[in-house]
């Protein structure tokens, strides 16, 4: 999985050879996800629910902390936003294998999202900062809602995982609940640049690995 995220992250990499193998390397991810899931139901030890804190450096460490927020939710992880000044802690809760995916996803999207904002000229006469923090706005929607399918796909290829998955979910929200009892939801951001939809486009194209799914 690293090996071949490295391969996405290389900016030789055009966005139409990421595209070629995107919705294929979304679905190994999720399935690869489920079938965790399903081998902890008879020995819950084996993947065991976890923390992490995160600390995500700027420029836009907020932007990019919203990144992580769309990497995390379908993949049944929860995170909490502790700081958002100049950097950007986050906690991150979920089982291991879940934890993992997301590391792995987030830290290969980050690299891709660069190469993409440096690809993305600035609209004449915009903000450019304004312009960056919309880009990766509409990144983190478009890698989200991919994400969301494929998930959802593979659960209902397995028989019985979405009631395993919400169970597994639950279980996260309550570890969550329990270390932030008073936890409050951040107010929407009011963005004024207009790089949503370019954002969005590279999102679509982002690889989400492939080709197999292994931690080696």
């Amino acid at each position: 999985m690293r090996k071949l995220l490295a391969m996405a992250e290389d900016p030789a990499c055009t966005p139409d050879e990421a595209e070629a193998f995107t919705e294929k390397a979304a679905d190994l991810i999720a399935k690869y996800g489920v079938d965790q899931a399903m081998l902890a139901v008879a020995d819950p030890a084996a993947d065991p629910i976890g923390d992490r804190v995160l600390t995500i450096d700027p420029p836009y460490a907020r932007d990019k902390a919203g990144l992580l927020a769309a990497v995390a939710a379908p993949l049944r992880c929860r995170v909490v936003h502790l700081d958002r000044r100049s950097l950007a802690r986050s906690h991150l809760f979920g089982h291991a294998a879940d934890l993992e995916r997301v590391e792995l996803l987030f830290t290969s999207l980050l690299v891709q999202a660069a190469h993409g904002l440096a690809a993305s000229a600035v609209p004449w006469g915009e903000h450019p900062a304004a312009y960056r923090r919309s880009w990766l706005v509409g990144y983190s929607q478009a890698i989200s809602a991919r994400l969301w399918a494929a998930e959802r796909s593979a659960a209902a290829e397995t028989p019985g995982a979405e009631l395993v998955l919400v169970d597994r979910t639950d279980l996260v929200e309550r570890r969550r609940d329990d270390a932030y009892p008073q936890l409050a939801k951040l107010p929407p951001r009011r963005l004024q640049g207009s790089g949503r939809s370019r954002g969005y486009r590279a999102g679509q194209n982002a690889h989400l690995g492939g080709g197999a799914v292994t931690s080696s």
